[in-house]
């Protein structure tokens, strides 16, 4: 590995390890994910054309290569993606890297109830803190499509913590 893709490696590696872990709630499979994700952006980084952030780009390959394993996974066991997400969840009391309290595993069992693409905006805007321009760039959506979508997303999660 050469010096500047190690600092590369070093400098993002656990914002985007967080990034997988809330798609994919598992700490192995989420290793294996960014170990994927590095092997692509190694390959690809002569590619990059830097009409967006470095950042941006390897958290839209994070955010793909999670969504294709979740994917892959399902179809794998034969069950649907939001059967997945709510297994997922129900695991997350047994992983033992998990630290979580009962209230925070209740608003993982909400976001697992969201579609998708409500998951992703909630997770980034609410786990990640990034801005919707930030956002923007890395789901190539408009900034307008995010703000509503999270808020879509905020008002599901509340109303699944009420009557919860």
């Amino acid at each position: 590995m050469n010096t500047s893709f190690g600092k590369l490696v070093s400098l993002y590696k656990e914002r985007l390890y967080w990034h997988i872990r809330n798609m994919l709630k598992n700490h192995e499979d989420t290793n294996d994910v960014l170990q994927n994700v590095f092997i692509k952006i190694h390959k690809n980084i002569k590619n990059f054309k830097g009409e967006s952030k470095l950042y941006s780009w390897m958290y839209r390959i994070a955010t793909n290569e999670s969504i294709t394993f979740l994917n892959k996974k399902a179809k794998k066991h034969n069950i649907s993606l939001d059967e997945l997400n709510n297994q997922l969840v129900r695991n997350l009391e047994a992983d033992v890297y998990y630290d979580g309290d009962q209230m925070q595993l209740k608003l993982q069992k909400a976001i697992a109830t969201l579609p998708q693409k409500q998951q992703q905006v909630f997770n980034m805007k609410y786990f990640q803190e990034l801005k919707y321009r930030e956002m923007s760039e890395i789901l190539e959506t408009s900034e307008g499509a995010l703000k509503a979508s999270y808020h879509i997303a905020t008002k599901k999660i509340e109303d699944f913590l009420k009557n919860y």
